[in-house]
């Protein structure tokens, strides 16, 4: 690889995670302002670090409907897509890291061959997304839902997944946690 190449490469990593560290902070304030909701409802949706381990939490919503369980059904699945959402991102700092410290010349890589396995990664990791609380707003009727990923099962997929680039698989078992922290810090 040109070292023009290399510093353009290492440039757009130094961007993405300034970008991803002006987005927030890790003092979270109530975004949505909901009285009598739970904290998990005005926190929004983020990757926390916290005594339950490394998580990553999707919040989704869906307005009063004539059938609860399509509601609920509904604002699960927007939870779902909140968390794919997150992963998403979080996979993307990965990639992002990994080609920086691959990208010296001795190791050649294909990023569009990293970014399918990255994609295909956070779909297989969505199964193992799970609902974890509900709450019905008494005054609006909208229901909302946590969904939670554990960064345990992200390793976990990633060690089997078959196709995975051997040197992308080692980063995140080396780098992952790490990553992982910083982009929590950021929430």
């Amino acid at each position: 690889m040109e070292r023009s190449t290399y510093f353009a490469r290492l440039l757009l990593t130094v961007c993405i995670v300034s970008l991803l560290a002006a987005c927030g902070s890790r003092t979270i304030e109530s975004d949505l302002g909901i009285k009598g909701a739970p904290d998990w409802v005005n926190q929004g949706s983020q990757a926390l670090n916290d005594k339950g381990g490394r998580l990553f939490h999707g919040i989704g919503s869906a307005p009063e409907m004539n059938d609860d369980a399509l509601q609920k059904a509904a604002a699960d699945n927007r939870a779902r897509a909140e968390l794919a959402s997150i992963l998403s991102s979080y996979m993307d700092v990965v990639i992002q890291d990994y080609t920086a410290t691959a990208g010296d010349g001795e190791q050649t890589f294909n990023e569009q061959a990293l970014s399918r396995q990255v994609d295909s990664v956070t779909r297989i990791n969505l199964g193992g997304a799970r609902i974890i609380a509900n709450w019905r707003n008494p005054d609006t009727g909208v229901i909302y839902s946590l969904a939670e990923l554990d960064m345990q099962q992200v390793r976990e997929v990633v060690n089997t997944a078959g196709e995975m680039d051997p040197g992308l698989r080692r980063h995140i078992r080396d780098h992952g946690d790490n990553l992982f922290d910083q982009v929590s810090r950021r929430n």
